[in-house]
């Protein structure tokens, strides 16, 4: 078991070890403007009823502690269960409940137990009732309320919510619902000793699998597994409420009532168990039991599915499900190719239909071309829509089919799976009498709503579709200023035009819930849920299109900080992911958009508006090409898409090419490892949660096919790891200790961070205790921003201009000693405290080894010589300034002025700063910070002259500041007054040596 807390401090340019460097640390806070942003109320979610007459407001807190998050858990067969309860292991619940009528004229609280913990609150199909779970320590409970009294009552307890806990009944009063076995007993021990070796054995068969976590690892394991998932099926009555245990208690994955609610349909796990394999592969019976428990019929039994082909499914039945209209047939499909998509077929997929009492043999009513990806029923029970998908082309396609005829009526949906802009949208569901869902019509219409991409963002769209000659009327189109969608349809009227509820949003306007009727043209607006983070509605953003070196089509939303100044130009961080295509013109196509309104919740890269960045947010980093060998050039893709989104923000004039950041999560973690490897784009990178090493998941990984005995010299080319030592710009990587993602195991990033640190990189690696692939507790998620701020702030925000530094060829020894050295101070004075000198008495830095302050000696001798040798060139940027500047234009002024003396002083680690201190210190006077290091520590020191009481009032600070001289171990920043602007000069040594 991991330590509770391993921070990894990642010094390796100072040449120590891990071992040296590992430590274990408090929980940081970043900047308390991020603290407030992160710990703002969350707006509550909205859940309509199925007749939409009713809305549901749930509350939940903004994040769980880490003391939640880190509550026992088990990690069996690919699930975490929290032992105490056999309930799926989870941190974060609901914790109140608002019923309201849709024009909120009646508003009512649920009454609920102090403290209440919620979960998987759902709606009866005839909107009179509601249910929901309540999460005790040590027990589940069944709840359920009614919309006339606005009260709910448990209805049953030890409730077992592992695969799912409960579901209404046909007749919307009762539900299935699972229980804990009343005889279950405690918990399987582990045995004193063991009864002997774990053995596997593969006997010749193709076994392939991907990387999967928590699994079982020894027979006690398969014991508390078999423990923790068993479970009773009981049929629950509220109104009387009676409780009755239907058939034996058993592995129950899955259940549901035929829409007649004479039969159910159950599936359940049996031995025995893999240790290389999640649940969802082990041995299975699918079976039709009668509404007393007893079987009625086996529908298919299922061996160990350890032998699936790559994209592969398995033989005989699968997609199980009950029909609706008929009161109990079952419909499913079987593969025609085997299962692997390797085969050559004609025909991949059938489906079929079994009707109760199951004595006949299944019919065989539909064949897909290509995999069957599901199938959609409609109002009409003859009409039926089924899905298929081609794997070659990654093209989806819906056809309509006449079952009862056995013939196709028309093709409703052909394109690739990647053209958001074709995309004809979900069809519109509604309830029938038994709880079915089918297609909602009129007559030959059915309803459509859709993200609604275009060239110019996201606007959602309401359309209806006549199934006889398949032309499309758009009903309704959110306007260009807001992103609008459709949450419900509430209403038809004779002619068709509907009423719908709809979610509206706009970059200064928090999303609220509208009543608009289409035919009449009118609009209510019917919740007013107000802005939880007024502060960031300054911030600026829009959509920005470019173009790739090889003419593909990209895009962004860049963000600008809340106080941008047209003119700055600032720090930029590029956040990506990269995803697959087929074509350049898909790859192209314009995701999201500028008008939803902006939030910055959680880990968000965002935070960094707060901190003087610009943001390229969503960055393309498509990767066009065949699926079978469109990774052969990856690195390629990523290199020139990554260019072109800093020159794209170059030339708009809104960030300094020299700064730049980049960072990615999962996917894009591995992709910002490879940046760093294969290009010098970047001054710092940030990777969370990522995978880096391609030959740990050897059978594929993302979208590639091929094994890694196939192409070994592409999972090569692609690892990060196998590029270790030319990643040459500071990565800093944050992983959860508990990452449960395929592929992304922790020591990804550890044997990462070891090599880069054993070739010399700068490189720090944080593991977040208890933490899973997302990060959730409030300690973890301001850790990581203040690592990340932290970060970016030395490397990137206050990094030295490229021209600054002599080429690699010529100075790449003195230049990494030199790095090291300012690296070890650094850590004792954080690049962001330049700006508040007499805040700081002290530092003491007795993490830094007399080895660096060798090194820093030595390099300050060989700087001596070099600098000596070297012209001056002075370079000089303006911004022009108000007359009478602001408080917020005074404080842009004087943080560009901190910057351009911190930016020079970072170039020795010996310097002399003079500024301007905003406590203690006057414009006349200002105080003095020495940067000296002097054995293994560092002193900063304020005059004594310098008191409070001198403090200049906050608009008599100066506006403009001049570096008056530069010497190769001494920098004078001073400030002097100015009103009409300011004029920065930086000192800078040329490229010759």
């Amino acid at each position: 078991m991991k330590p509770h807390l391993r921070l990894v401090v990642a010094l390796a340019a100072l040449g120590l070890s891990a071992t040296d460097l590992a430590a274990q640390s408090a929980y940081k806070l970043p900047p308390a403007e991020v603290v407030e942003l992160i710990d703002a109320p969350t707006t509550p979610g909205v859940r309509t009823s199925p007749d939409a007459r009713w809305m549901m407001l749930v509350e939940r807190p903004a994040m769980p502690s880490i003391a939640d998050v880190a509550r026992p858990w088990l990690g069996l067969a690919g699930l975490r269960i929290d032992p105490a309860t056999s309930a799926p292991a989870a941190s974060a619940f609901d914790t109140g409940l608002v019923l309201r009528d849709l024009r909120g004229e009646n508003v009512r609280r649920i009454a609920l137990p102090a403290g209440a913990r919620l979960s998987s609150l759902s709606w009866s199909h005839d909107s009179r009732r509601f249910a929901f779970l309540v999460h005790e320590h040590d027990d589940v409970e069944l709840w359920v309320g009614d919309v006339d009294s606005a009260a709910a009552k448990r209805v049953a307890e030890r409730v077992h919510a592992l695969f799912g806990a409960f579901e209404w009944m046909p007749d919307g009063r009762r539900l299935l619902v699972k229980t804990i076995p009343a005889a279950r007993g405690a918990a399987p021990k582990p045995p004193a000793a063991p009864s002997g070796p774990t053995v596997m054995q593969s006997s010749g068969r193709r076994s392939p699998v991907r990387t999967f976590q928590d699994l079982l690892e020894s027979e006690h394991d398969s014991a508390l597994f078999e423990h923790h998932a068993t479970a009773q099926l009981a049929l629950v009555d509220p109104v009387e409420g009676k409780l009755t245990a239907l058939g034996a208690p058993g592995l129950i994955v899955r259940f549901d009532s035929a829409p007649g609610g004479a039969y159910l349909l159950v599936t359940r796990l049996q031995r025995p168990f893999s240790y290389v394999l999640t649940y969802d592969r082990f041995p299975a019976r699918t079976e039709v039991w009668r509404a007393d428990g007893s079987l009625a019929h086996l529908v298919h039994d299922a061996p160990l599915l350890d032998a699936l082909p790559i994209e592969g499914v398995p033989t005989g039945p699968r997609s199980i499900s009950w029909r609706p209209h008929d009161p109990a047939t079952l419909v499913w499909c079987e593969a025609l190719d085997g299962g692997d998509p390797k085969t050559k077929a004609a025909q991949r997929d059938r489906w079929l239909a079994q009707a109760a009492p199951f004595d006949a043999a299944p019919q065989e009513w539909v064949r897909t071309e290509h995999r069957a990806r599901g199938v959609s029923w409609f109002s009409d029970p003859a009409l039926a829509l089924v899905t298929d998908y081609d794997r070659d082309r990654r093209w989806t396609r819906s056809t309509l089919y006449d079952v009862k005829a056995g013939k196709a009526v028309a093709v409703l949906d052909d394109r690739s799976v990647n053209d958001r802009y074709a995309d004809p949208g979900s069809i519109v569901s509604t309830p029938l009498l038994d709880g079915s869902r089918v297609a909602l019509q009129q007559g030959e219409w059915i309803f459509r709503s859709g993200e609604g991409a275009s060239e110019s963002g996201a606007r959602p769209f309401l359309d209806r579709q006549s199934l006889t000659t398949r032309a499309v009327e758009r009903l309704w189109r959110c306007d260009e200023n807001a992103y609008e969608s459709v949450a419900a349809l509430v209403s038809l009227d004779a002619n068709g035009a509907p009423s719908v509820l709809t979610r509206r949003e706009t970059p200064v306007q928090p999303p609220n819930y509208h009543l608009r009727d289409l035919g009449a043209k009118s609009a209510l607006q019917l919740t007013q849920f107000v802005d939880p983070q007024p502060q960031i509605r300054g911030i600026k953003k829009e959509l920005v299109k470019y173009q790739r070196a090889d003419g593909v089509q990209l895009s962004a939303t860049l963000y600008l900080p809340a106080d941008y100044q047209p003119g700055q130009r600032l720090p930029l961080f590029v956040w990506a992911y990269p995803l697959e295509y087929n074509d350049a013109a898909t790859a192209g196509q314009v995701s999201g958009s500028t008008q939803r309104f902006t939030t910055i919740r959680g880990a968000s890269h965002l935070a960094l508006l707060t901190q003087g960045y610009c943001v390229m947010d969503n960055a393309t980093m498509p990767i066009v090409g065949s699926p079978e060998t469109m990774n052969d050039t990856f690195v390629e893709q990523i290199k020139a898409a990554a260019l072109a989104a800093i020159q794209k923000a170059d030339a708009l004039g809104v960030a300094d090419p020299q700064r730049v950041g980049v960072g990615g999560h999962s996917y894009g973690a591995f992709m910002t490892a490879n940046l760093l490897a294969h290009t010098d784009l970047f001054r710092a990178g940030v990777a969370r949660s990522g995978a880096y090493n391609r030959t740990l998941t050897p059978f594929g990984f993302q979208s590639e096919r091929r094994t890694l005995w196939e192409a070994p010299q592409i999972y090569a080319t692609l690892s990060p790891f196998m590029h270790a030592d030319k990643i040459n710009e500071p990565l800093l990587m944050l992983h959860g200790e508990k990452d449960s993602n395929s592929g992304t195991f922790p020591i990804q990033s550890e044997r990462l961070y070891q090599a880069v640190a054993g070739h010399g990189g700068t490189v720090r690696l944080c593991l977040l205790p208890e933490e899973d692939h997302g990060y959730a507790a409030r300690e973890s998620i301001l850790h990581a921003h203040a690592e990340t701020i932290e970060w970016l702030e030395r490397y990137v925000k206050l990094a030295v201009p490229v021209e600054a530094a002599a080429p690699r060829a010529a100075f790449g020894r003195l230049q990494r000693t030199m790095r090291r050295a300012w690296s070890a101070l650094a850590n004792c004075l954080p690049a962001s405290r330049f700006d508040s000198v007499s805040k700081m008495s002290s530092c003491s830095c007795t993490n830094v080894s007399k080895r660096a302050m060798n090194a820093g000696r030595a390099a300050r001798r060989r700087a001596r010589c070099s600098v000596a040798r070297r012209a001056r060139v002075r370079e000089t940027k303006r911004w022009d300034a108000p007359s009478k500047p602001s408080a917020s234009a005074g404080e842009a002024s004087r943080a560009n002025a901190r910057s351009a003396c911190a930016r020079v002083a970072a170039r020795r680690p010996s310097c002399v700063m003079r500024t301007v201190s905003r406590e203690g210190c006057s414009v006349e006077k200002p105080a003095r910070s020495t940067c000296t290091p002097q054995g293994s520590s560092l002193r900063v020191m304020t005059p004594a002259s310098c008191s409070s009481s001198s403090a200049p009032a906050r608009n008599s600070w100066p506006s403009s500041a001049e570096i008056t001289s530069y010497t190769e171990s001494t920098s004078i920043c001073s400030i002097p007054r100015s009103s009409e602007s300011i004029s920065i000069s930086a000192l800078r040594g040329s490229s010759t040596r």
